[in-house]
């Protein structure tokens, strides 16, 4: 459910140690209990809201709460704890009014503070029963639909209007707390993933009518892509838009903080038919200073609640497949002042069209390393100024001689600093595009989709010295039997691990996560996002069930929030990831490939 999470928790006696935190933003911390008044016998609910007085940063560790004579420490969730005191508690406790206190413990970023309020328990008297009668806005719903449901607390005999708390659970799992109003009842929306879920909603009672609970059955098919099934047209690498260049459409001036910019690709000079429906991107952040995010989406949507890229002030660059929106235009927005380069390297078009590609996705292959020994997908490494054709189907990846494009992840490995490298079709003039960037000479990985070059080969160009690493996860070629179309979907987030750091495998659910991709997926379109807590050496993504390739999906081992596109098949809904190294990572889907 959208709603931030319940955490439904049995108390008990006991003590936590809680480490002194730096201080560098000052917090409050709010605590609320509800119902207040409440009759013995009763469940109460204590929420505990702590939140910065100045910077950004949402808090984290943990809270010590105490409360009839109970003291327990808790881990905060999104800044915020709530949980539920059973009646089996504020039964054996006398009539009266009881502090609540909570003590937040800092952070590495945020100072302690701390909140209380009064509780008060009354005897109450013969309390009048009541019912609650659950009811859905629509059932059956498609997966990605919002639903609204409303809870309906009667007495059953009597006059009067219940009031108090409702808390709705989602498969057992307390998720939202929602006021019962003056008609007596309590709605909440949320998003549910595709399959049948038992909602409930339990109604906390008041100091004149007793508790009860209403439950229904919610049935979730399979979404649908709005857009229709998609085939992919690649198109030489070219630049859409620059905003260091003379101010225009395509041009500067750069973007101001918490701006957006549209750019209408068709009208740009690459030659993107207005009927494209999707493109496959490069965008580039130039920033000034820090940039927090970058997010591209199509013009004419709401904002989605996802990034990008990510930079600490470096020039960083991440690949992105994006619908097109209103005059096939694209939205930028950036949180701090930054120039944006964008570059096009193909489009998509409904399935059917012609000369349209099919995707096929491959195990996550390792093509070619630099940093082996001598070979056409060997040594040496590249020199500055120099570029190389690599014989992709050479490989041992099970690329076919049709494939005409292929899903690229490319890894610099620079010898000092690299300014840029680019991709592009062997046989072909070089663009002025750029595929990745590391100005500060760490190891750096960009998704790319790069078309097929002379005899199947791509070339690779890099402005410094650098050994070059070449993977791949699937390739386009014309429809046939095995061939996928791409299908389109409002950005989502899959995970966020924050504050879970975790290292080695870590195996994530995409199918049954709230963004619910349909079964038949085959191959998922993410932005990666890891958030290291020291040095990240590498991060692999694959399909679940399968041993790890020899591959990796980005790198951060100057211990930087990093970002990039990846396309990773999976045979079960589910995908691995491997973290060399400790990280928090987060996932966001924009699109699938299916039948």
């Amino acid at each position: 459910m959208k709603a931030s999470p319940l955490l439904l928790i049995c108390l008990f006696s006991g003590s936590s140690i809680v480490a002194t935190a730096q201080a560098l933003s000052p917090t409050t911390t709010t605590v609320v209990a509800l119902p207040n008044p409440q009759v013995q016998g009763s469940p109460v609910v204590v929420v505990v809201s702590v939140a910065t007085t100045s910077g950004s940063e949402i808090p984290t560790g943990s809270v010590n709460l105490s409360l009839f004579g109970i003291s327990q420490s808790f881990p905060l969730d999104d800044g915020q704890l709530a949980l539920e005191v059973p009646g089996t508690i504020t039964s054996q406790i006398p009539a009266g009014g009881y502090p609540i206190m909570a003590a937040y413990s800092g952070d590495a970023n945020n100072a302690a503070s701390s909140g209380s309020v009064t509780e008060t328990i009354t005897t109450g008297g013969n309390l009048i029963a009541t019912t609650t009668t659950l009811t859905s806005s629509a059932n059956p719903v498609t997966a990605g639909a919002t639903v609204t449901f409303d809870a309906f607390v009667q007495p059953t005999s009597g006059n009067g209007v219940p009031t108090g708390v409702i808390i709705g659970s989602l498969d057992g799992d307390p998720e939202v707390i929602v006021p019962v109003d003056s008609t007596g009842h309590g709605t909440y929306s949320t998003t549910l993933t595709e399959g049948q879920h038992t909602i409930s909603a339990q109604y906390l009672g008041d100091s004149n009518f007793s508790t009860s609970t209403g439950n229904l059955t919610e049935t979730v098919n399979e979404a649908t892509s709005p857009m229709g099934a998609l085939q992919f047209i690649p198109a030489t690498p070219c630049r859409i838009a620059d905003t260091r260049g003379t101010p225009g459409p395509f041009g500067g001036p750069q973007l101001a903080a918490q701006s957006s910019r549209e750019f209408d690709i068709p009208q740009s000079p690459c030659n993107i038919p207005p009927t494209a429906v999707a493109y496959s991107l490069n965008v580039t952040a130039v920033p000034d200073g820090a940039l927090n995010y970058l997010t591209l989406w199509p013009t004419g949507e709401p904002q989605p609640n996802v990034s990008t890229l990510n930079s600490d002030g470096r020039v960083k660059a991440n690949a992105a497949i994006t619908p097109a929106g209103a005059n096939g235009g694209v939205n930028v927005f950036v949180s701090d002042a930054s120039n944006v380069i964008l570059d096009i390297d193909g489009y998509f078009v409904p399935a059917g069209t012609a000369s349209a590609l099919a995707f096929y996705p491959l195990i996550p292959c390792r093509i070619a390393d630099t940093r082996n020994a001598a070979g056409p997908l060997g040594g040496p490494s590249l020199a500055g100024g120099s570029s190389r054709d690599f014989p992709i189907q050479s490989s041992d990846c099970s690329l076919p001689p049709n494939a005409q494009a292929y899903s690229l992840n490319v890894t610099a490995i620079p010898h000092s600093t690299l300014n840029y490298l680019t991709t592009w079709p062997t046989g072909e003039v070089q663009p002025n595009v750029s595929t990745l960037n590391s100005p500060t000479g760490a190891v750096t990985a960009n998704a790319a989709i790069v078309p097929a070059g002379r005899d199947g080969d791509v070339s690779i160009f890099v402005y410094d010295a650098a050994d070059v690493i070449v993977d791949v996860n699937g390739y386009f070629a014309p429809p046939a039997s095995g061939g996928l179309s791409l299908y389109t979907t409002t950005p989502c987030r899959v995970i966020d691990t924050r504050p879970g750091a975790f290292n080695s495998e870590h195996t994530v659910n995409v199918e049954t996560s709230i963004c619910a991709p349909p079964s038949t997926a085959q191959a998922y379109v993410l932005n990666a996002t890891v958030v290291p807590t020291g040095s990240l050496n590498y991060l692999s993504l694959w399909p679940d069930l399968l041993s790890q390739p020899n591959v990796s999906t980005l790198n951060a081992d100057d211990g930087a929030v990093t970002s990039n596109m990846a396309i990773v098949p999976t045979v079960n809904g589910s995908i691995d990831a491997y973290a060399y190294g400790t990280t928090n990572l987060i996932l966001d889907l924009s699109s699938y490939f299916a039948p």
